[in-house]
Parts: C-alpha cells; structure tokens; sequence
C-alpha cells in the first residue's frame, strides 16, 4: 500500500481512505423526501363538524311554518352623494310596505327622508317621548337603552349602519319604550309619520296597502303564524280550532359546485411515477384546494352562504368594537338551544383572548377529535380564516346549532355521483389530447342550509386590533 504524506506534519504518513466518502455516497443515495407541501391546507372546522344531508335530488327543500319575516333586516343607504339616501326598494323591509310593488311612490317616500347629524353621547331618541318618526342609521355605531326597574338604564342592543327604528310609529300614534344614544358620531335618516301620511293620502295604491295591512290580524308579527291553543281552563270551555300553516314557496337549495381540469403530461405520470405518485399528488393537492374552496364559500357565498343567510334578528353587534366576553354571552343568549360550536377568524380569537386576560377571566380548553381548542361557557371555539376580516379590520363571529335532529345548520350533498372519489367529489378522465396531456375532471358538489333562523347567530362589527 502506497502512504501518502500527511498535509499537516510532512513526517507522519496520512492514513488509506477505507470507506466510501458521503460526497461520493450522496451522489448515488435516493434523497429522503416529504411528500408535496401545501401552505393553503386548514384545519377546515366548518366541514368537519356540520353534519351531512344526502340531497338525491341535487335541491334540498326547507319547509317551515309561515313566516311574516323577509329581508337582511336592514335599509341600504347610498352614501355616494353629498347627503345619504336610502335605496327606495328597501324600504319593503318594513311590514306595512312588504310585497308593496309601485316604485315611483317608494321613490317619492325615500326622498321625504332628511338627514340628521349627532356626535358622539348624544341622544338620539328619548325615552317616554312619541314616536313622530321613523329613523335609520346611515353610518355609526348607537346603543338602545331601556329603564330598569329601579330608574337605572341598561343597554338592551346595539344599532349599527342599516338598522332601522321604530316602523310602528309610521302607522300608529305610540310612545318611545327606549333611548338611543350615539356611541360614535352617526348620520340618521329620518321619516316624519306626518310626511308618511300625507304621502298615502296623495298616493291611492300605498293608502288601500296600508289599510290592507291594518285589516290584517297578523300584523306586526314578528316570526311564525301562531298556533291557537287553551291551556288552564276548567269545566266545558270551547276549546279554539286552529291549523299550522305552512310558507307557500319555502327555499330551495341546489347543490353548488367547484371545479377544475387537473392537467398531466403523460411523460411525467409514465416515467417519474416513482417512488412517488406524480398523478396521485397532484390530485391530492387539488382536492385540498377544492375543499377549502368548498368551506370559503359555505361562508361566504352570497346565495348559501352562513354569513348572508344568518337572520337578521340573530345578528347583534360588539358594544364596544373588541369581543368581549359580554358580546359572545349575548351571541350564546341568540343561539340558546343547544348551540354546538363558534366559528371564528383565528385573529378574532386571538383578541377575545386579550379581552379576557384583561378581565382576569381564563376559559377552559376542551377536547376535539383529539385537540386542545379555547371554549367559552364550555362551547369550543373553533378558527377558520374564511371569515372575511374588512379593511377597518372588523370581522364577525358565528355560532351555530347544528342537525336536522335540532333543526340547526346542515351541510348539503350527494354521495353515489359517477366516478366518485370522494364522498360529493368526483374525478373524471377527459381524454389526451394531441399534447400528450392527460385531463381529469374534478368537482365537488356541496351547499348549506339553515333549518330554522334561531339555528345560527352572528356577532357583527368585531374589532380584532392589530
């Protein structure tokens, strides 16, 4: 064996490499390596936790008694202008102009509004006094107050843009039974009933709609035609007949879908098909894709969608912008029966935190499917980043019942579809074509529902700070 000389101390002869070096060995190992990452993949709460309806059909039918209630519960202001003005076909949000069709006379009643200007403590409308006036809030942020047994004041709601009070006064003579006053600076639209009234009375069509209204023993109702019934009665009373009526176009549902064309050149699916699955992972990827496309829309999808289908007398606003612990009581006091989970924008929890750490108040964690989350009152409280966070850095806060057991929120679907490979997903082959690239089809069909308008409440306005 040949010595070679040390490079350090000529006199000692370095010693023989006797194994192979990791350079030359690295040159002809197999790298270990992970499977494709992807940065997007969420925990997806929502569809783990809603529970699924088989839709055969492809349209789920939500059939409930007959409701008097329409509308997102508010009146569009346009601000456009040098003065706000509410869109004229909103007004049918109130009950005596529901189902009311002539434009040109609701276009003369939004221009009867005037705008009114109140800084921040004032007092908008006052207790004990009559309601002259039927006002909605353009823009700020207003509490309702009503007295207390005991001559106090206590803080019965929040009012914030679109909201509207007090309908009744347009069409009886009634006394205010709370105060408003303005939490920030707001910009009120104001209907005197005097206006109103002379208006119907020039107006034919809106005056017999008003007197319609008025004959109807229904009015003013707010949610589910009664069911009549005795109760704690002796002897041999008449007891009162009834029937339960049902809504005459009750809401459907169709199935919704995501798609796209998953695109491989058959020379990677042929050759460098290992020891990976090139086809394989990318369409693992792809359906990660779809199904947080699938939760994104479950929330915000204008027609389905939680955030735009939640009732407009389950939605309240925070009192004072951050979420405090007051707020989600009022949000459990709106989804009292059995309510299941909160959904929340990982920032929003984040904040809810803060305030209660600065209460001194430190909520238990529970177990879910093996994993630690914040609860409050003992409801988890679960992240999702679909929730849309405004550039005002507001978001909302969801909470929901769930099961059509609880007549709560369902997610829909239809499992048994051609080609599933998922449950309400499928992969379709399209063919080559003369590229030599292989095309899948891939769609997920899904919707949501909300059986019943208590089933879901939404916390509005939510201040998440920095």
């Amino acid at each position: 064996m040949t010595e070679t000389v040390h490079p350090l101390n000529p006199a000692r002869p370095e010693a023989a490499q006797q194994s192979l070096s990791t350079a030359a060995a690295r040159n002809l190992a197999t790298t270990t390596k992970s499977a494709p990452q992807m940065q997007e993949i969420t925990s997806r709460w929502l569809l783990r936790k809603l529970p699924w309806v088989q839709v055969t059909g492809g349209t789920y039918r939500v059939n409930q008694r007959r409701s008097y209630t329409v509308g997102d519960g508010r009146i569009a202001v346009d601000r456009s202008g040098a003065t706000a003005r509410v869109v004229a076909g909103d007004l049918r949000e109130l009950a005596c102009l529901r189902d009311f069709e002539d434009e040109d006379v609701l276009g003369a009643l939004a221009g009867l509004f005037t705008q009114e200007e109140y800084a921040a403590g004032d007092t908008i409308v006052e207790w004990g006094h009559a309601e002259d006036r039927f006002l909605v809030l353009a823009h700020g942020r207003a509490e309702q107050r009503a007295a207390g047994e005991y001559d106090d004041e206590a803080v019965v709601g929040v009012l914030a843009d679109g909201e509207y009070f007090d309908q009744w006064g347009l069409v009886d003579e009634r006394i205010w039974d709370y105060s408003v006053r303005a939490v920030t600076t707001c910009t009120v639209l104001a209907l005197r009933r005097s206006d109103f009234q002379a208006l119907a009375d020039r107006a034919p069509a809106l005056r017999a709609h008003l007197d319609a209204f008025a004959a109807d023993d229904a009015q003013g109702r707010d949610g589910e035609v009664p069911i009549n019934l005795a109760a704690g009665h002796t002897g041999e009373v008449e007891l009162p007949g009834t029937y339960v009526d049902y809504q005459d176009a009750p809401r459907e549902y169709d199935l919704s879908v995501a798609q796209t064309v998953l695109k491989v050149h058959t020379r990677v699916a042929d050759l460098y098909n290992q020891p990976m699955d090139q086809v394989g992972e990318q369409l693992r990827l792809t359906i990660e894709a779809l199904r947080e496309r699938q939760e994104h829309e479950l929330i915000n999808n204008s027609d389905f969608g939680l955030l735009h289908n939640a009732d407009a007398k389950q939605r309240i606003h925070s009192r004072t912008g951050a979420p405090t612990p007051d707020d989600m009581d009022e949000l459990l006091a709106k989804v009292w029966k059995d309510p299941e989970f909160i959904l929340a924008h990982p920032r929003a929890i984040a904040a809810f935190g803060r305030e209660c750490s600065k209460r001194g108040i430190y909520p238990a964690s529970v177990d879910m499917n093996g994993h630690q989350v914040p609860s409050w009152r003992g409801i988890p409280v679960l992240p999702c980043n679909k929730i849309p966070v405004s550039d005002t850095r507001t978001t909302s806060i969801l909470l929901m019942r769930t099961g059509e057991q609880n007549q709560g929120v369902v997610g829909l679907h239809q499992t048994g579809i051609p080609d599933e490979y998922e449950p309400s997903l499928s992969v379709r082959f399209m063919g080559i074509d003369e590229k030599a690239i292989i095309s899948y089809l891939v769609s997920a069909y899904y919707s949501a529902a909300v059986l019943v308008p208590d089933a879901l409440g939404v916390l509005d306005n939510v201040q998440i700070g920095l």
